[in-house]
């Protein structure tokens, strides 16, 4: 009888995983979610292509992981780009993945396998989400042991060689669970310069990445639970030219605790270990100018939020946050003449946010109403840049005045439904991001172009409201419309000064309006999901930006959509066809370098053969599309073309 009564006691113990559930207000903002099998079917099979699903979220540069500069992965949403620096903030489980001196994303060291799904929130403000969600916020949630399963794994090849494997083991760890996974991706790449342009120097993109995690969960009590998370990735490039080598490592360790019980509780804590090499090659005379060797940077943080029991009608949240952020540039410059070293560089600093949060959500009836405030001391210390010429002299040796003040931004929204196929939502909020050490910090040459840091930048603030829709006819269909202002105050920018020089400057703003659409009809075998995003962006110019007013932010579209149709015709078995466009672009401030725009067509085929095993196919830009990533003058980079994968799936 005691036996008995143990083995039920252990059953009412639900280990799930995640973090707190979502407040009832959460829809009062704009969100998209992704599903897993909608992340898995990606043609790429990578997570920033399964993101691009959600029109509006873009990076930097069109390019992927695989052929762009790692440093120019940051990610934003509604047309508030011309940074490189990521203005969403992209968490997986909570965590802030941004590299801590870049503010880019590692996008190598996400493994979509290991995914749940995905919330895309676009505007919506700070809120307790932390510092940086100036755009939005994009959240990853890891699946558990069921979802991913005791032993999963594919193998793939591409038609120039290139390879993609991946691995997860799981189990069980007593009444929670332990998964090891990793993934492994390399490739000769394909030539981003084009035919004309290329010369004897002139490389194919090549790239090789590892990323490896252990996640592991485990209750505490019946209403504790402790997750804990290693992470540790390597990601290899070359850029146009032989030589041209970039890195980016990372080694990632997290620890939450989260308590569903009357006071509901979640706390995180993490640090971070990055760093990032580059090497630049001269355009003219192929020979290495700059060896940006080492970053070594060190990012910590964590967050406590309370949930008390204040009634069936209110859910309350209040709490803190951190960030820190620590890191230094060693760059060395040599002559293109004589290959000679010319000087050693050395910058960087620390910077920190420490935030306080309130926040609750009120239902009466169909009526949802939502408001928070928050409070954040940012720091920016320690700043320094320091040269010394070949023969160890120096040569400038800056330190920089140390900053701090406060800022408090707002948000607050409402939901109601009318009827149960139709709600209305509205929502105005406030947000901010702190300047990376990149930023402020670390000067860099994409030649010959060179592009100046500024030690003197400003927290960029936003100010943003938004009003819509959404109508589910029946089961099955589902429609959406956004409509939305955002203007962001002292936007960070690479402003042109010469045609060879740009400076970091805080611009008076950068406005943006704009209209987002969504649909998902599922109608038996055939599913359909599309987004659209038409955004009217301007730069608010005045002073030495005066010239920039009234032009679009660089590497922003006005239009950009996606749409995939799925057809699964058998249990496991699935094809689909995934469209996607963005709008024309420009390179420049200057609203010069035009890059034109471009519709993709990429394909996926999940075919069952036995005991879970599956045959898998894939393809990239069948149609060839010509992708212009990159337009300095006339100097070209291109995007991804045709690429078709074969391989074999296990377990999912």
């Amino acid at each position: 009888m005691a036996q008995e009564t143990d083995n039920s006691d252990r059953e009412e113990i639900v280990v799930i995983g995640q973090g707190l559930p979502e407040t009832p207000a959460a829809p009062a903002y704009s969100e998209r979610k992704l599903e897993r099998e909608q992340i898995l079917s990606a043609p790429s099979g990578r997570i920033e292509e399964a993101l691009g699903a959600v029109a509006g979220v873009q990076q930097f540069r069109r390019s992927d992981s695989r052929s762009s500069n790692p440093s120019a992965q940051g990610v934003t949403l509604r047309a508030l780009g011309g940074n490189a620096t990521s203005r969403a903030l992209v968490l997986l489980d909570g965590v802030p993945m941004s590299d801590p001196f870049f503010g880019y994303i590692p996008f190598a060291a996400l493994l979509p396998e290991q995914l749940r799904g995905v919330t895309v929130t676009r505007g919506g403000g700070s809120g307790p989400f932390g510092a940086g969600a100036l755009a939005g916020t994009i959240a990853l949630t890891s699946a558990d042991l069921a979802t991913i399963g005791r032993i999963s794994g594919s193998v793939l090849v591409n038609d120039r060689g290139g390879t993609e494997a991946s691995a997860s083991l799981g189990t069980d760890l007593g009444q929670g669970f332990v998964v090891a996974s990793g993934r492994w991706d390399r490739g000769e790449g394909f030539f981003t310069t084009p035919r004309s342009q290329r010369v004897a120097a002139s490389a194919p993109a090549a790239f090789e990445s590892v990323s490896g995690q252990i996640r592991a969960v485990a209750p505490l009590t019946e209403t504790l639970e402790m997750q804990a998370r290693l992470l540790a990735f390597d990601d290899q490039r070359t850029l146009r030219f032989e030589g041209a080598d970039s890195s980016a490592s990372g080694q990632d360790a997290s620890i939450r605790v989260v308590s569903r019980g009357a006071w509901q509780v979640d706390a995180l804590a993490y640090v971070q270990a990055r760093n990032f090499s580059n090497i630049v090659i001269s355009s003219t005379r192929f020979v290495k100018v700059l060896d940006q060797s080492n970053t070594p940077t060190t990012g910590i943080g964590g967050k406590l939020e309370l949930r008390p029991p204040v009634g069936p009608d209110h859910v309350l949240r209040f709490g803190v946050d951190y960030r820190r952020s620590e890191g230094e540039l060693q760059e060395q410059p040599f002559s293109a003449f004589t290959g000679n070293l010319r000087a050693r560089r050395r910058a960087g600093g620390s910077t920190s946010d420490f935030g306080v949060f309130l926040e609750d959500d009120w239902t009466l009836g169909d009526l949802i109403l939502t408001g928070g405030i928050r409070a954040d001391r940012t720091t920016i210390k320690n700043g320094f840049f320091r040269e010394e010429n070949a023969a160890g002299a120096v040569t400038a040796d800056n330190q920089f005045a140390d900053r701090s003040d406060w800022t408090v931004t707002w948000r607050g929204g409402g939901l109601f439904r009318p009827t149960r196929q139709l709600a209305v939502r509205a929502a105005a909020y406030r947000g901010l991001r702190l300047p990376t050490l990149n930023e402020l910090y670390r000067p860099f040459v994409v030649f010959p172009v060179v592009t100046q840091a500024n030690a003197a930048l400003d927290v960029e603030k936003l100010k943003g409201f938004e009003a819509g829709i959404d109508w589910t006819p029946m089961d099955g269909l589902a429609f959406s419309a956004t409509a939305f202002g955002n203007r962001v105050e002292n936007a960070i920018a690479n402003v042109t000064l010469t045609p060879t020089l740009r400076q970091r400057q805080n611009l008076p703003a950068i406005d943006a309006r704009g209209l987002e659409f969504g649909a998902r009809v599922s109608r038996g075998q055939i599913s359909f999901d599309g987004t659209l995003a038409y955004t009217d962006a301007k730069v608010d110019g005045s002073g030495q930006s005066l010239a920039l007013d009234g032009n679009r932010p660089p590497q922003t579209p006005r239009l950009a959509a996606a749409a995939t149709l799925a057809w699964k015709p058998m249990e496991e078995g699935m094809l689909s066809l995934s469209l996607r466009h963005v709008g024309k672009q420009f390179e420049s401030d200057q609203e010069t370098d035009v890059l034109p725009a471009a519709t993709t067509l990429g394909a996926f085929a999940r075919i069952p053969l036995r005991d879970g095993f599956a045959l898998v196919l894939r393809g990239e830009n069948l149609l060839d599309e010509t992708i212009v990533t990159r337009n300095s003058r006339g100097a070209i980079d291109l995007g991804v073309p045709r690429t078709v994968w074969a391989g074999v799936r296990y377990g999912f």
